[in-house]
């Protein structure tokens, strides 16, 4: 009959040299897990204070104590959370558990980064988001305070077509002095009409250039403020009084921009080429004869006539640079770090993915004790250790250990109930025959019997 064997227990059933390793680790790493996860959640809380730090008002005490608890709250909530995941989602087996835990690091993770990892983000790149909003309106203001200065000279254009047209009004008053006009040499009504308008077109020339000097004045005063605002860009001092100090000079620059747009003669040429046409009023003949007068008239109507032309000549080039679409330059608008980081997100994505990854590392550890436990699993070695059990684990596996010793003996006793029986030694000796019947042994016979 076989001897039966110890009993197992059932954490040896289906012991694995791999199970026992990975089973080993686990135990080995569960301080360095909950080390490194303090230390991340520590990490995100210092972030979340010099971020949250930025966005409070009030007395430096205030927003001292404020963002303190505010950052030990996200440290805890965090290192909580991450301590919860990894305890429980490894040891899950069915799909709706995993499922349902998935979801719940999920939102989690979702939670993390609205309370702390745009903070973080805020902390690490924050001060670069504030200078690419400040190199970003220099850019805007560089461009309207161009688009200004090109629409206040846009009427210098029309210099050369006044002074053109004054010269030319001057050469007939020359010519019309040797009679060349009207036949009769002399100072008389047609000269001084066309002296007239060559005066009028060189006083409006002399206003051109007159705005040419304050435009170009006020454009040098504008490239001085841009040149400021560059400087606070690059300068290494702190990002809050640099703002501060770019807004200042901000409005300077949008004042000098209104100012260039006010200076444009443009306006000015429109209306006195309106009133060189409409305002004309031809001048009585003063020819001392009938027929000297009547000459005097009709030149007088051929200058009226090319004065009208002129004049719908300048008129249209004025009204194509008034045309032209004035500069709204918009105010600047002063960010906090956090809210720099948030629009300019895209010109930042290494310093988000920073941010992000210290709050959701963990989230890392998490599926790596995932895939161990489910491996373990596999190998058929429980996650746990005897040292490990509870009370009602152990009485379980002692349970579990007699029912196993049980089924070995049943089954031990059916096979001996199976075994051919063999004869004993008095069974398998032959019969007496009949004359050792007849003879009584020399023992018996001495004692009688």
């Amino acid at each position: 009959m076989p001897v039966p064997s110890a009993p197992v227990s059932p954490l040896s059933l289906a012991r694995s040299p791999t199970s026992v390793v990975l089973v080993n680790g686990v135990q080995r790493l569960e301080v360095i897990l909950k080390l490194t996860t303090a230390i991340l959640a520590l990490a995100a809380g210092v972030y979340t204070y010099l971020g949250v730090r930025e966005l409070l008002n009030g007395s430096p005490t205030t927003v001292f104590f404020a963002a303190v608890i505010y950052s030990v709250a996200v440290s805890v909530g965090i290192y909580t959370f991450w301590v919860f995941m990894m305890q429980f989602m490894p040891h899950l087996t069915n799909s709706i558990g995993r499922g349902l835990m998935a979801a719940c690091m999920l939102l989690g993770s979702l939670m993390i980064v609205a309370m702390s990892s745009w903070l973080n983000a805020s902390a690490l790149a924050g001060a670069a988001a504030i200078q690419q909003h400040l190199a970003i309106t220099v850019q805007n203001y560089t461009r309207d305070l161009d688009q200004a200065n090109t629409n206040a000279i846009a009427a210098q254009g029309l210099l050369p077509d006044i002074q053109l047209a004054s010269s030319r009004f001057a050469k007939l008053a020359d010519s019309e002095r040797a009679g060349s006009l009207t036949g009769t040499a002399g100072s008389g009504t047609v000269v001084q009409l066309l002296s007239q308008m060559s005066t009028q077109l060189d006083g409006l020339g002399q206003q051109v250039q007159d705005s040419a000097k304050r435009v170009s004045a006020l454009y040098e005063q504008g490239t001085k403020s841009l040149a400021k605002m560059r400087e606070m860009i690059s300068d290494r001092g702190p990002i809050a009084a640099r703002s501060d100090a770019f807004a200042a000079e901000s409005l300077n620059l949008m004042g000098v921009i209104a100012n260039l747009q006010q200076t444009s003669v443009a306006p000015a040429v429109k209306r006195a080429a309106s009133s060189l046409s409409s305002g004309f009023i031809a001048p009585a003949a003063g020819g001392r004869t009938g027929d000297l007068a009547e000459r005097q008239t009709a030149v007088v109507g051929k200058v009226e006539g090319s004065i009208g032309t002129q004049a719908a000549s300048l008129a249209d080039a004025a009204d194509k640079i008034l045309a032209m679409p004035r500069v709204e330059p918009a105010r600047f608008q002063t960010l906090s770090p956090a809210e720099a980081v948030l629009r300019y997100a895209g010109d930042f994505v290494p310093s988000w993915a920073g941010a992000i990854s210290i709050d959701l590392m963990p989230a890392v550890l998490v599926l790596i004790l995932c895939v161990v436990h489910a491996a373990i699993r596999r190998e058929g070695l429980p996650a746990v250790s005897a040292s490990n059990l509870t009370a009602g684990d152990l009485v379980a596996a002692l349970q579990v250990a007699r029912e196993v010793e049980d089924a070995r003996r049943a089954a031990d006793a059916r096979e001996v109930a199976l075994e051919p029986r063999m004869p004993s030694a008095a069974e398998s000796a032959p019969p007496p025959t009949a004359a050792e019947e007849n003879v009584t042994s020399f023992s018996s016979a001495r004692t009688g019997k």
